[in-house]
C-alpha cells in the first residue's frame, strides 16, 4: 500500500510538473495609434513583412475593436479586462490606482503565479500604475529628435519660453536605436536572454505611429510620398456637432497650422511619416521575433500583436482619434499561438466581433490561471477556431467633458452612437452609420424611415451595455495646473 501511494505521489507530482510546464509564455506587441493600415489588412501603401508574417502564422481579426479611442483608458481596459464605464475613466490624466486600488491588474494576476512580468516602453499610459507589479521594468521614454534642423528649433523655443513640443516629425540618417522604439526593441531581446528559462509575460510598447512621427530616413525611403492620396476631407453629412474634434494634439506640434485645414503638401508629408513610423515598428517586430526562434522560444510563446486605438490621417478633414467613429475605433489584432500547441491555426481570418477588453481574459484562460470577474471575455475558442462567431456588437465610448457622453455600439456591419446628457441620458442626438466594405462613412442615417428597423435594432444592442436608467460612473479628476 504505501509503494503504490508513493508512486501516486511520484506520479502526481509528475503531472503537475507536466501541466506547468504547458503554460506558454506570452509576448504582447502593444501598438500605439495604429489603425488596421497593414499590408496583412489589405494596406495598398503599407510595408509591412515581419507582421504581415506574423498574420500568416496566425489568426487575424477583422472585427476587433477597443473601448475607447484614447490611450489612457484604452490601455487601462486591455490590463484590467474591465470597460472604462465600469472604472469610471474616460481622460488621459487620471492614473488607475488613484482610484482603484483593488482592482486585479494582468501583471499582479501573472506576478503572482510564478511568470516574470516585463513593461517595456509604453504599456500604461501612466508609468506609476502597476510598476512595482513588473519583474523586469523599461518606461516609456520621451520623443527622440536627430534631425539637426529641428533640434536646433526645439532649443531656440526653449530660450523664447515656448512650447518645445518640436516638429511634428523627424527623419535622420541613424540606426534604429537612436528612436525609442529601436530601444525598446533592444531592451526585449536583451531581457529575452536572460528569462529564456522562465515563463515570462511581456508587454513590448511600441509607440509609433503615435505623433510625433520620428523614425529613421531608411523608413521614409521606402515610399514614394507621390503614391499617397489627400482624403477626402468631407465630415458625414448629419454628423452631430462634437462627433470628431478640432484635433489639437497634432496642434500642439511645431509647424502645424492652428486654425483651418492642412494643405496638400503637409498633408502627404504626414501620411508618410504615418507609414515611415508603421515600417519602423514593423522591423522591431521582426528583430524581438527573430529572437524567439534563436533562442528556440517561439515553441512556447504565445503572441499577440494589437493596438490600444484607431486613428486619422486626414480622413474627414480631421487628424488623430478622439472619437466614436469606426476608423478610431477599430483596431488590428493578431494572434499567434505556441507552435508547440499541435492544433494551432495558421494564416486565417476571422469575422468574429472582438474587444480589447477580451484580451486579459483570454490570456487568462490559455495559461490556466484563475482571475478575477471581467468585464471582456475569452475569446481562445475563436483563435482555435478561427470560423467561430464572436459576440452580437462590441461597443465603445467618448466622452466630451462632463457633461455629455458619447457611447457606440456596431455589429460589424452598422455603428449606431448616441450622444447624450450625461445626467440625464437624453439622447442629445444620434448617429447612423454603414460600414460594409470601408472605415468610412459620409452619410448619418439615423431617422431615415428606410434604416428605421436597422437602427431600432442597433439602439436595442447599445441600450445593453448603456442602459438609460443606470448612471455614468465618474471617477475623472479635474487636471491640475
Amino acid at each position: 500500500m504505501k509503494k503504490l501511494f508513493f508512486l501516486f505521489l511520484i506520479s502526481f507530482s509528475f503531472s503537475t510538473t507536466v501541466a506547468q510546464e504547458q503554460k506558454p509564455n506570452v509576448l504582447v506587441f502593444y501598438v500605439d495609434d495604429l489603425r488596421a493600415e497593414l499590408g496583412c489588412y489589405g494596406s495598398k501603401t503599407a510595408i509591412t513583412p515581419n507582421i504581415d508574417k506574423l498574420a500568416s502564422d496566425g489568426v487575424m481579426f477583422n472585427r476587433a475593436y477597443t473601448q475607447q479611442a484614447i490611450c489612457a483608458p484604452s490601455r487601462m481596459s486591455t490590463l484590467t479586462g474591465l470597460r472604462p464605464e465600469t472604472m469610471g475613466i474616460y481622460s488621459i490624466f487620471t492614473p488607475l490606482r488613484k482610484i482603484h486600488k483593488d482592482v486585479v491588474s494582468m501583471p499582479q494576476l501573472f506576478n503572482k503565479n510564478g511568470y516574470k512580468t516585463v513593461s517595456i516602453g509604453k504599456v500604461y499610459h501612466h508609468s506609476s500604475d502597476d510598476k512595482k507589479e513588473w519583474s523586469v521594468y523599461f518606461g516609456k521614454e520621451a520623443n527622440t529628435y536627430n534631425d539637426p534642423k529641428n533640434i536646433a528649433i526645439i532649443e531656440q523655443l526653449k530660450k523664447e519660453g515656448k512650447n518645445p513640443k518640436g516638429p511634428a516629425f523627424d527623419m535622420a540618417d541613424v540606426a534604429d536605436e537612436a528612436y525609442k522604439d529601436g530601444r525598446a526593441s533592444k531592451y526585449a531581446i536583451e531581457t529575452l536572454h536572460k528569462l529564456k528559462d522562465d515563463k515570462f509575460l511581456m508587454f513590448v510598447g511600441l509607440s509609433k505611429p503615435h505623433l510625433p512621427f520620428n523614425a529613421p530616413k531608411k523608413y521614409w525611403d521606402m515610399y514614394n510620398r507621390n503614391d499617397f492620396e489627400v482624403p477626402s476631407r468631407n465630415k458625414p453629412e448629419g454628423v452631430y456637432r462634437l462627433s470628431l474634434t478640432k484635433w489639437g494634439e497634432l496642434k500642439g506640434y511645431h509647424g502645424i497650422p492652428k486654425d483651418g485645414d492642412l494643405d496638400d503638401e503637409l498633408t502627404r508629408t504626414l501620411i508618410h511619416g504615418y507609414h515611415a513610423s508603421i515600417s519602423y515598428i514593423d522591423a522591431q517586430v521582426g528583430k524581438v521575433m527573430q529572437t524567439l526562434e534563436d533562442l528556440d522560444l517561439r515553441k512556447t510563446t504565445t503572441i499577440i500583436f494589437m493596438s490600444d486605438h484607431g486613428y486619422k490621417i486626414g480622413e474627414y478633414g480631421a487628424w488623430c482619434k478622439h472619437s466614436n467613429m469606426e476608423i478610431d475605433t477599430r483596431v488590428p489584432l493578431i494572434v499567434s499561438r505556441e507552435t508547440n500547441y499541435k492544433k494551432r491555426k495558421t494564416g486565417k481570418t476571422s469575422k468574429a466581433l472582438v474587444e480589447n477588453v477580451d484580451i486579459f481574459p483570454t490570456l487568462v484562460d490559455l495559461c490556466g490561471l484563475e482571475g478575477p470577474e471581467f468585464d471582456g471575455k475569452s475569446i481562445l475558442s475563436i483563435i482555435n477556431k478561427p470560423n467561430k462567431k464572436g459576440d452580437e456588437y462590441a461597443t465603445s465610448v467618448y466622452a466630451r467633458g462632463k457633461k455629455i457622453m458619447g457611447v457606440t455600439a456596431t455589429d460589424g456591419k452598422w455603428r449606431y452612437t448616441e450622444w447624450r446628457n450625461a445626467k440625464t441620458h437624453e439622447i442629445l442626438q444620434a448617429e447612423l452609420y454603414e460600414h460594409k466594405n470601408s472605415l468610412l462613412s459620409y452619410l448619418n442615417l439615423s431617422g431615415n424611415k428606410k434604416y428605421k428597423k436597422i437602427e431600432q435594432k442597433m439602439k436595442k444592442l447599445l441600450e445593453k451595455q448603456f442602459p438609460r436608467d443606470k448612471p455614468f460612473l465618474q471617477n475623472d479628476q479635474p487636471r491640475k495646473k
